[in-house]
């Protein structure tokens, strides 16, 4: 079925942008320090300097780009002071999460059949699944970051929590920033994570789901900060 048309007086290009500025942000396309300027970029994206104009300042908003006065906008850094707390606070809601989808699986085993959103978020994850696995096969460890994102994203759906989604959306973008600039060290390991958490959520096992998730996070943290944190040999520029 084709997308609904925008409806009068709704342009969809300032949302589009966004997204498309921002994933090239994530991915490296757009790399931290680079100048980025409404010209360059409504000419690159194709559209008018008006939605870049509001990108920008959204971007800005969300700690992905930098502007000062007289000097202009552009990319920021990865957020390695942040990192850490990032973590922290990643883990706390998505153990969360883990719990209150397992919780919700439980139920509708119990007979208390699961509506047409539950169905349809758990069939969307199970194509998330696939997909990254194909993506590992083929190396294309560039593709995970983003299905990483929906993955988790997805559990938050099967949790039922509108509040839990909503915490986790706020900080997802920053998340998926760490992750894209780890992936080709812990990418292939953590995402096969993902299917023994999706497991203990679909068994209804609320404690291994909360703790399975929990340690997914801490190893994710772990290993970022042991490759990132500033030390002797340097290793903080391979962000850069």
């Amino acid at each position: 079925m084709a997308d609904p048309a925008p409806q009068p007086g709704q342009d969809p290009a300032p949302q589009r942008v966004l997204d498309a500025i921002r994933r090239d942000i994530i991915l490296g396309a757009l790399r931290p320090g680079a100048r980025v300027t409404e010209a360059a970029l409504s000419t690159a994206y194709g559209v008018s300097r008006v939605p870049v104009r509001e990108a920008l300042r959204a971007l800005e908003a969300e700690g992905f780009v930098e502007s000062r006065p007289y000097a202009g906008s552009t990319v920021a850094e990865i957020p390695l002071d942040d990192a850490e707390d990032l973590f922290a606070v990643r883990g706390i809601i998505e153990a969360t999460i883990a719990r209150r989808a397992a919780r919700r699986a439980a139920t509708h085993s119990a007979g208390q059949p699961p509506g047409r959103g539950w169905w349809e978020a758990r069939r969307t994850l199970a194509g998330v699944l696939d997909d990254g696995d194909r993506a590992v096969a083929a190396d294309a460890l560039a593709d995970l970051p983003e299905l990483n994102n929906r993955f988790h994203l997805g559990v938050a759906s099967l949790s039922g929590s509108a509040s839990l989604a909503a915490l986790l959306r706020q900080i997802s973008g920053k998340i998926e920033w760490l992750y894209a600039a780890d992936v080709d060290s812990r990418g292939r390991h953590s995402w096969g994570e993902h299917r023994l958490i999706l497991g203990a959520i679909d068994a209804g096992d609320e404690a291994e789901a909360e703790r399975l998730m929990a340690g997914h996070v801490l190893s994710s943290q772990r290993g970022y900060l042991e490759r990132f944190t500033p030390g002797p040999t340097g290793t903080d520029a391979a962000a850069r």
